[in-house]
């Protein structure tokens, strides 16, 4: 298993049940690239025009599930 950065992915892989050995290598290696840095910026303050209306946000929410649930059920 391996983790590939978000920059370097090329399509979103499918689900797939995990076995426990998969889940803790999975945890195992997400762990060890999460960074200082990473949690740097869930514990500093959002500047004003970094925030999103929650309106917006939701809609996008919304979207995204129609669009998931449209492709399950093709």
């Amino acid at each position: 298993m391996k983790i590939i950065d978000l920059k370097d992915a090329k399509e979103w892989p499918g689900c797939k049940e995990l076995s426990p050995e998969e889940l803790k290598e999975a945890y195992a290696l997400a762990r060890a690239a999460f960074t200082a840095e990473d949690l740097q910026k869930f514990t500093e303050p959002l500047g004003e025009d970094d925030m999103v209306p929650m309106e917006v946000f939701l809609a996008e929410l919304e979207k995204a599930q129609e669009e998931h649930d449209r492709k399950q059920s093709t």
